[in-house]
């Protein structure tokens, strides 16, 4: 029988903001969306408080005010750091590890040969924290999805202490089935909730029990996976070596809506420089490109458009000079005044490894000079993000995200680095 892991951070954002700023402890926290929009992260003293995941801030607004709420406008650079050092400690731990998001991580245990597979889990749950300072849960199961189901349980029993093997417990499992509503099973989203229940299926056992022609029916093999893996049967291994992207996308919503061509060109230019980084870390080049602007669907009173652009690469580069000229060209070709723009966007498309692609007759046989690139990566790698730019986009514009309560970046930036005093 296999035995899977899964180790999840809790309330992540929240403790990441806590880790450094120890007046944040036993304070309720929450975390915001781009622009200070929505609530995306909650500790649990502000979910006891009833702050709803989504909620938008001038919603809560007096129930912050009232209650001493600590906000804090989201830190992707620092949250992004502590989850690596997260993963490293959980990848170094376990034969196998799946990262499945910034605060998840898969482990495969089934050739961990240890005396007792809770101990060694509670042990992992010390040693991250300690080393890391970010609290986890760790749910065992047979499969993937029963160890999602047992984290979640994990993390909301106090009983558990944050670990939950059902994998060498198989009589646990039943009744864990029961206590987990079916909105709460992995990949049961909302559209098939609202089916599962008008059916008469209210938790994961009733979903286990379900006919598998019905099911199959209704839901695909997608679904049909989901209940074999609740009955036990792996559906789902272990992905230690996700599959290549095949797109990459840079994009923001504005704080205020922008009339200005200029300040929207430079947003588009700065999108230009991040996606054709992201691409340059992965090891790939891209084949196509696609710049998309829009207003706020939301401004009932406001005139509506919607503006997009692609082209094709000559030879796919991942060169942010070539696809900066590529984008400007669909800028200036797409561009309609009179309207005030929310959002952009830049989507390279068609990725894939260098040389990969088929060459034409009219290419050239050496290799492209990717020097100049390579610098700027690595000066912004030992220096921070934006330390080396080509001066596509203003530093400081009316587009950039507003981020009022933005916390340091203790880990990423030199000056913001905690010092102690002896004295």
């Amino acid at each position: 029988m296999a035995t899977f892991a899964l180790v999840d951070c809790n309330n992540f954002y929240a403790s990441c903001e806590r880790l450094f700023q120890p007046r944040l402890r036993g304070r309720p926290v929450v975390v915001l969306s781009n622009n200070d929009g929505c609530v995306i992260a909650r500790s649990n003293e502000a979910k006891a408080l009833g702050v709803g995941m989504g909620a938008p801030m001038f919603k809560i607004r007096k129930l912050v005010d009232e209650h001493d709420v600590a906000v804090c406008s989201s830190n992707y650079a620092l949250y992004g750091d502590i989850s690596e050092r997260v993963m490293n400690v959980l990848g170094a731990s376990a034969p196998a590890h799946e990262i499945y998001s910034i605060d998840e991580c898969f482990l495969d245990l089934d050739q961990l040969a240890v005396p007792s597979l809770a101990a060694w889990c509670r042990h992992l749950r010390e040693t991250t924290t300690r080393w890391t300072g970010i609290p986890v849960s760790i749910g065992v199961g047979p499969t993937k999805t029963l160890a999602k189901l047992a984290n979640r349980l994990a993390k909301k029993s106090a009983r558990a202490g944050g670990v939950l093997d059902l994998s060498h417990n198989p009589e646990w499992i039943t009744p864990a089935l029961h206590k987990t509503p079916i909105q709460d099973v992995w990949g049961v989203g909302r559209r098939w909730t609202v089916m599962l229940q008008e059916r008469g299926i209210h938790t994961a056992f009733d979903f286990a029990e379900a006919p598998d022609a019905w099911v199959r029916q209704r839901m695909g093999v997608v679904g049909l996976r989901t209940v074999h893996e609740l009955r036990g049967s792996v559906c789902h291994a272990l992905e230690d070596q996700p599959p290549p992207r095949q797109t990459t996308c840079c994009s923001r919503t504005f704080g205020t809506a922008i009339f200005d061509k200029a300040q929207v060109h430079d947003a588009v230019m700065s999108f230009v420089e991040r996606a054709a980084e992201k691409v340059r870390h992965a090891g790939q080049v891209a084949g196509a490109v696609q710049l998309f602007v829009r207003t706020d669907p939301f401004a009932q009173n406001a005139p509506q458009k919607s503006l997009s652009g692609s082209a094709t690469f000559h030879r796919p580069t991942s060169d942010t000079r070539e696809i900066a000229a590529t984008v400007r060209r669909i800028f200036d070709r797409v561009w309609r005044e009179g309207f005030g723009w929310r959002k952009a966007g830049v989507l390279l498309l068609d990725l894939g490894l260098p040389g990969a692609a088929p060459a034409s007759l009219f290419d050239a046989l050496e290799a492209p000079d990717d020097r100049l690139m390579s610098a700027i990566d690595q000066i912004n790698a030992r220096y921070g993000r934006g330390s080396a730019r080509l001066g596509l986009a203003q530093k400081d514009s009316e587009w950039r995200m507003r981020r009022e309560n933005l916390s340091p970046s203790f880990t990423t930036r030199w000056t913001d680095i905690p010092s102690a005093s002896l004295a």
